[in-house]
């Protein structure tokens, strides 16, 4: 995707997602949250701090998965998912990254939740 069709999908997926939480638009971090809180597959909790760190670890293992950097492991005994990385994940400006993580985001509210 270009960078104007991922800001336009950006924000039409935020808008989407802000229905069901007062309307506060969520930013990346929110949307890590939610997906890690989604691949747990535990449904909606409360979450120490610990715990919401590695839901946003999670979320991002999957995105990166998507690409190819990180393949899932398994499960432990309280249900929650291991990732390990294939490849390593290059370097990317901040903008680089900032662009590709919503990339992620998009395709996977697209390709996963719908």
């Amino acid at each position: 995707m270009k960078p104007a069709e991922i800001h336009k999908k950006w924000g039409e997926l935020q808008a989407r997602i802000a229905e069901d939480f007062d309307n506060e638009k969520p930013d990346v971090k929110v949307m890590l949250f939610l997906i890690g809180v989604q691949e747990l597959g535990q449904g909606p909790r409360k979450f120490s701090k610990r715990q919401k760190e590695e839901l946003m670890h999670i979320a991002n293992c999957k995105l990166f998965s998507l690409m190819g950097f990180y393949e899932l492991e398994g499960v432990d005994q309280d249900g929650w998912p291991h990732w390990k990385l294939v490849k390593t994940i290059p370097n990317y400006a901040l903008m680089e990254q900032e662009l590709l993580i919503k990339s992620l985001i998009i395709t996977y509210f697209d390709e996963e939740i719908n």
